[in-house]
């Protein structure tokens, strides 16, 4: 099984890795497995997966352990977050991947229990230890879309806003240089209160007292931000961004929500600026704990490409709206 390898004389000094794997329905449910009789933490329930072996890699690992598991042939699976968790008999290395194609139906060919959950509506127990940050960064949508209404104007955002909300969008930033404080203020409130009417939830950049001010859901820090911060801030939600590993670690260490990587691909904004590319994108965030958003050029159509490289989801200032 997946979270707690199944070999109890393992050191906790050494590292063992495992894959894991976070099968997705097109509803957004998951496969959960309740461990069995005889091994360590019987009767918690995991994400099914299992032990890298000698020469083997994470992928290779995942599509062995769920074929001999469950019975299934994965078919497409995206790298995903990578969490490192220390129990008394071992520590291991959690490579986790969202499988969303696969041949077959499960069948518990190990002796588990399987049930399909959501986030939203879990209602097995107990659950091992490792799943909390997993299942906190399963609540977060594919898109994360970033106000602009410079570009447009305040009525035409929202109009534009509503109807990004109306079509699924569920997590918003608000990111407004251009407005003074008293007509921000106004602005982050009035998202804010539209968001929550469909569910969705709303971070503001940088300003925590606006944040507080407007009951929004969180902040978004700014990098500069981000490396004067040493302590996590005081919110439900909490991101930032990020354009180098340095930056990407910090928010590790403060153990934020979620980061937003950029820029990934040229943008009308910044033509002839670098940009990192899927292939330095997918290098800096392999291995790493956050759920990752790609920004910079990208539009919904590269939300499958972002995925194959390693991003929970793409981040868009034009292409939300």
């Amino acid at each position: 099984m997946a979270l707690v390898t199944s070999t109890d004389t393992q050191s906790p000094d050494k590292i063992v890795d495992v894959a894991v794997a976070v099968i997705l329905r097109p509803d957004g449910s998951f496969l959960l497995a309740r461990r069995p009789e005889g091994k360590p933490y019987a009767g918690y329930w995991e994400f099914p997966g299992g032990k890298v072996e000698p020469g083997e890699d994470a992928y290779a690992a995942l599509v062995r352990e769920i074929r001999e598991e469950l019975g299934l042939e994965v078919e497409r699976a995206h790298p995903w977050i990578t969490q490192v968790f220390t129990y008394p008999h071992a520590t291991v290395k959690l490579h986790f991947f969202r499988v969303v194609n696969w041949r077959g139906n499960p069948h518990p060919h190990e002796g588990q229990t399987l049930a399909w959950q959501t986030g939203a509506h879990i209602d097995v127990a107990p659950l091992l230890p490792a799943n909390g940050p997993v299942l906190r960064a399963l609540s977060l949508p594919p898109v994360y879309g970033i106000s602009n209404a410079a570009e447009w104007g305040v009525p035409e955002f929202f109009h534009r806003l509503e109807a990004s909300l109306a079509r699924g969008l569920r997590l918003v930033q608000v990111r407004e240089k251009g407005l003074d404080e008293v007509s921000l203020g106004q602005f982050v409130q009035e998202v804010t209160t539209r968001a929550h009417r469909f569910g969705a939830r709303v971070l503001v950049n940088g300003a925590e007292s606006l944040a507080r001010e407007a009951a929004a859901d969180g902040v978004h820090l700014t990098s500069v931000d981000l490396m004067q911060c040493y302590v996590r801030p005081d919110y439900p939600l909490c991101a930032a961004s990020c354009h180098n590993a340095e930056e990407l670690q910090r928010a590790a260490e403060l153990g934020l929500d979620f980061v937003v990587l950029s820029p990934v691909l040229p943008t009308p904004s910044h033509p002839g600026s670098p940009t990192l590319g899927w292939p330095g994108f997918a290098e800096l965030v392999k291995d790493y704990p956050l759920p990752v958003y790609a920004l910079g050029g990208v539009r919904q159509e590269d939300l499958d490409v972002a995925q194959q490289h390693g991003a929970h989801g793409i981040a868009m200032l034009r292409g939300a709206w």
